[in-house]
């Protein structure tokens, strides 16, 4: 589990230090992602850029939404991932983070416990429990 912030313009959003391409670009590639935590990066990308198929296609089909709205106003500015905990036992699997966004201006943090499954080698996200 690795929690670098420092990036470079072509690292990749996750903090991870590495390119895009080296890092969550391959799964938004269509790459499957090999644990829980590599998943939640990359939807953490995939949020900062804007990428909503990705998202969708890797929400568990029992809790997803038809549509998200990344594109409505106001539009919403990544700053930072942080991963504090990640774990996987059969087929389950949790994250928990918090992440940094800023909206119109004003900073926020997302604090989330996520609960992820895996299914016929796929990870998906599940749900989350978002502290106060």
């Amino acid at each position: 589990m690795t929690n670098r912030t420092m990036t470079t313009p072509d690292s990749c959003p996750c903090g991870s230090g590495v390119s895009l391409a080296q890092c969550c670009g391959r799964y938004h590639e269509g790459l499957a992602a090999p644990d829980p935590e590599r998943l939640m990066r990359s939807r953490y990308s995939a949020y900062v850029l804007g990428l909503e198929p990705y998202l969708l296609a890797t929400w568990h089909a029992s809790t997803r939404p038809e549509s998200m709205g990344l594109a409505d106003e106001p539009r919403v500015k990544w700053l930072g991932l942080k991963v504090n905990l990640a774990h996987s036992e059969g087929g389950h699997g949790v994250v928990a983070f918090v992440a940094r966004y800023k909206v119109g201006g004003r900073a926020y943090r997302l604090e989330e416990y996520s609960r992820f499954v895996c299914e016929d080698g796929r990870w998906f996200y599940v749900d989350g429990d978002v502290s106060d």
